[in-house]
């Protein structure tokens, strides 16, 4: 595993991708803090709370690669012939998205430094809401390890992960819109919202339940994506 996370991490940094990833990121993040800065408003959440469409739409380029990559050069015949563990594969390419998403964030802890110079953050909202962003991306990335995992295309996986992620972000809005014929919808789609969630860390509400949510989509997507390449070794 730690050999397969060094790997994708330098990879990433070998090849543009990484840079325009974290150049992106960074470039959102301190658009939003110059703006909080600009109107005097000392609550580092917005800066949170305007990532969570950014990070839905730069995901998919973070995991794109990941699988469909390895599947395109067939340098996944060495690993699913090799006496190598699967899940060590898989965890060691999602910890270094990871990681280079952690990168993406880690802004954010200086915007609320720059906050403390002239202002008294509070520290446990600080870190709620980093938390949650964490989270938010540690779900996501899981599953588009696992979109990655079934094509052997960069640009279809991203484009599969983004949609997605984007039907997901709007299960919220398609339970307003949802004919009485399909009422009993409405529970399902609430119980699987991500924004709604990531909404009540942003108000500072901790709930045990909404860690386990997202901590349980990824467990449940990297088993998948082992599945799906458990099923090409032994098929």
């Amino acid at each position: 595993m730690t050999a397969v996370f060094k790997r994708e991490f330098k990879g990433y940094f070998s090849s543009p991708l990484g840079y325009i990833f974290l150049a992106v990121m960074f470039f959102f993040s301190g658009q939003f803090f110059s703006t909080l800065l600009a109107l005097s408003y000392a609550q580092i959440e917005l800066v949170f709370s305007s990532m969570f469409t950014v990070v839905t739409m730069l995901i998919p380029i973070l995991t794109m690669r990941l699988m469909s990559e390895d599947k395109k050069l067939r340098i996944d015949q060495l690993y699913l012939t090799a006496p190598v563990s699967i899940g060590g594969v898989v965890l060691g390419k999602y910890l270094a998205a990871c990681a280079v998403y952690l990168i993406g964030i880690a802004p954010t802890i200086l915007y609320t430094i720059i906050l403390a110079t002239f202002t008294t953050p509070d520290w446990n909202v600080f870190l709620g809401n980093f938390f949650a962003l964490a989270l938010l991306g540690a779900a996501m990335l899981a599953i588009g390890i696992f979109v990655s995992s079934t094509t052997e295309s960069q640009m279809v996986a991203a484009i599969l992960s983004y949609a997605i992620l984007m039907f997901i972000m709007l299960f919220d809005t398609i339970v307003t819109a949802l004919p009485s014929g399909l009422s009993f919808l409405e529970p399902v789609l609430r119980a699987l919202s991500f924004l709604s969630r990531y909404n009540d860390f942003m108000s500072g509400i901790l709930n045990v339940s909404h860690i386990i949510f997202f901590v349980s989509f990824v467990v449940v997507f990297n088993f998948l994506t082992i599945r799906v390449l458990e099923k090409k070794r032994w098929g």
